[in-house]
């Protein structure tokens, strides 16, 4: 998923914080995130290769079900994976 441009909205990139002076996507690859806590938010995959977003990623957040510390998981729809789907919280 290339960066939301021309008449889209800006889209918030996880990671960023609410205070942060640049917290929506800019030139790289993204991949959407769909579902769970992290919902809406787009992850940036630019540095990541073919086999690393094969496996999805184990994301922290402190809004999802085990807390401060936690982890969400997504992974790649197998019909667009472009699109990462939740899977679920770890602790």
């Amino acid at each position: 998923m290339s960066v939301p441009g021309g008449s889209e909205p800006r889209r918030r990139v996880y990671g960023s914080d609410h205070d942060d002076p640049h917290p929506y996507a800019h030139p790289g690859r993204y991949r959407e995130l769909v579902g769970g806590p992290l919902d809406g938010l787009l992850l940036d995959v630019t540095a990541c290769s073919d086999e690393e977003l094969a496996d999805g990623a184990a994301l922290i957040t402190e809004i999802g079900r085990f807390g401060p510390g936690g982890r969400t998981l997504y992974g790649p729809r197998s019909s667009d994976p472009r699109l990462w789907d939740w899977e679920g919280d770890c602790p």
